[in-house]
């Protein structure tokens, strides 16, 4: 599998967990059983998905899992402060700069 293909895979599956994780809270944030109710369901169906997508190709999940963190990390708080408002704070920004330096160590580490 091409590095672009595999980058966009893991891509698409942080935004599936990040988004689905988001679409659980609005739920718990509803007023209503019905409203609660549906973002539950699609949270659930969201998350679902993200598991076939990160387990559908036939690779070691554990060799990209530091790659994957990165992408999970950014895409989160990206999620959290378009929908959510949250601005990041001074020790959240150096602590995602230490996972971004991890997941560039971990791929400059699996370079054949």
């Amino acid at each position: 599998m091409s590095a672009p293909l595999t980058l966009l895979i893991l891509f698409t599956a942080a935004l599936l967990e990040a988004g689905g994780d988001a679409l659980v809270r609005h739920g718990l944030l509803a007023t209503t059983g019905v409203v609660r109710f549906l973002f539950f369901l699609i949270g659930a169906s969201v998350l679902f998905l993200y598991g076939y997508v990160v387990n559908l190709p036939p690779w070691k999940f554990g060799d990209l899992l530091g790659v994957y963190v990165v992408f999970f990390f950014v895409t989160a708080q990206l999620i959290s402060y378009f929908a959510f408002g949250e601005t990041p704070s001074k020790t959240l920004l150096l602590g995602g700069a230490c996972i971004l330096a991890g997941g560039v160590i971990i791929s400059i580490g699996n370079q054949p």
